[in-house]
């Protein structure tokens, strides 16, 4: 089928060139016009789309052709973006950054949704450099529809002026001027920047929405947006009969705040009522058929955690009985028996699966990987391959006393081809550092929920 959505990436020559700010600034700036804006992310990241929701009211989905064909993102796009008035799409890195030959790229997600660009130039410390740095990436691949670039950190007037005569040279569009502005800079902690779920700042976001309104061309990137043309999406859209199988537990506070709300959505798609609850201030677990344990900062919250003996007892119950628990990267770290903080001190954890987890100052993975399964469980067959994600600065270490769990992985990493095994499996139980897509990879859900349903069979 066809459809026709405004949509527009906002991309830039490296990291740190304040994107994820101007993105956030331009969300707030087009709410406050009363547009519908639907934000995206592209690649894994879970704490930029956190701040799309607080600026745009609207959840942000992640577009990632490594987690998902790319079939299945232009779906989860069109799908989701198909009631709003503007798409919004922030990019990753650089704009021909991504992974091994540049999977997941800016540009390769740009190309796919045949969307124009506006690239924001980080131009502190630089003058006319700044158009040869717009003329390479527009000439680097043709076929990016480079619309205009956003002048950021700027200095002066006169540091404007000379960087708007050499783009106008270029025939480069400038569709704003952004100074440097320390009061408008979110706050950051090891991972990026400091979630929402602990930075609600909406005053702050608000101010960055008028500030933007007075900076960019908010009109003309609506208009630019509106220049994109129709869609084509082959819509497989996941149907069920409205009747929910089983509920499923997902932890939720500011110790884990990493999921996809899409992948959660594929879950509520094939059967599963979520139920949210919190490993930080609730004391006993939900009535549910099953659990999952996202990312997120628990390194931040280790004390805290680990002092609700209530809940770990009610969750070692759970695994004991055979629920189905599912967990990922800091959910991970939560089912293992210790962990070792930042400044060494090590906190009792679950001590469902047998090792200790200790933080890094250094960051440890970060990267695309295909996990292959080394048993039968929750999430398919021994055999089967599944595209993830890594980043984390903390490392497992294996203890004895467990002989029954085993390794759940085996791993593959997408940019060098290195492989090594891990994380755990015993028996209903799963943990490693691995993000996954469920929108990508639907038969892990379809596994998590018939081990669920046969949970619930058994009580």
């Amino acid at each position: 089928m066809e459809c026709l959505i405004p949509r527009v990436v906002i991309a830039a020559t490296k990291s740190g060139s304040g994107k994820t700010t101007i993105v956030t600034e331009l969300l707030a700036a087009f709410r406050q016009k009363g547009v519908k804006v639907q934000p995206y992310k592209v690649g894994p990241d879970y704490i930029d789309p956190g701040y799309h929701k607080l600026a745009s009211g609207q959840p942000s989905h992640n577009l990632d052709s490594w987690l998902m064909p790319m079939d299945t993102m232009v779906e989860v796009f069109a799908n989701s973006a198909s009631k709003a008035e503007l798409a919004v799409i922030e990019g990753v890195m650089g704009l021909y950054d991504g992974g091994r030959k540049g999977i997941s790229s800016t540009a390769e997600i740009a190309k796919s949704l045949d969307a124009p660009v506006v690239l924001v130039l980080d131009c502190k410390s630089m003058g006319a450099s700044a158009a040869a740095l717009a003329l390479g990436f527009k000439m680097y691949d043709k076929d990016v529809k480079l619309a205009g670039v956003i002048l950021n950190r700027l200095g002066s007037d006169n540091h404007e002026k000379i960087i708007r005569d050499a783009l106008e040279e270029l025939d480069i569009p400038v569709l704003g001027a952004v100074r440097r502005n320390d009061s408008l800079v979110m706050p950051e902690r090891h991972l990026g920047l400091l979630p929402v779920e602990e930075n609600q700042e909406q005053e702050i976001i608000n101010r960055m929405g008028e500030a933007m309104a007075s900076q960019i061309d908010v009109d003309e990137i609506i208009r630019i947006g509106k220049s994109a043309g129709a869609m084509k999406v082959q819509d497989k859209e996941i149907n069920d009969n409205g009747k929910s199988k089983v509920r499923i537990g997902i932890a939720r506070d500011e110790a884990f705040s990493f999921y996809y709300p899409e992948s959660i959505r594929v879950l509520e798609k094939k059967g599963a009522e979520i139920i949210e609850f919190s490993p930080l201030s609730d004391d006993e677990l939900p009535q549910v058929d099953g659990l999952i344990f996202g990312g997120g900062f628990p390194e931040m919250f280790a004390e805290k955690l680990s002092a609700n003996k209530a809940l770990i007892e009610g969750i070692k119950g759970a695994a004991h009985d055979g629920m189905p628990i599912y967990a990922e990267c800091g959910g991970f770290m939560f089912l293992s028996r210790a962990m070792e903080d930042f400044e060494g001190r090590v906190f009792p954890m679950c001590d469902i699966l047998p090792c200790r987890v200790k933080m890094n100052s250094r960051l440890q993975m970060v990267g695309y990987v295909s996990a292959e399964l080394q048993t039968d469980g929750i999430l398919g067959k021994k055999g089967d391959v599944i595209k993830g994600h890594e980043f984390h600065f903390s490392t497992e270490d294996a203890e004895d006393g467990n002989t029954e769990a085993k390794r759940a992985f085996k791993f593959t990493r997408s940019r060098n081809g290195s492989q090594y095994f891990g994380g755990y499996s015993n028996g209903n139980v799963l943990g490693s550092y691995l993000h996954l897509h469920f929108a990508g990879y639907p038969q892990a859900a379809d596994s998590f929920i018939e081990k669920c349903v046969e949970y619930k069979r058994k009580k």
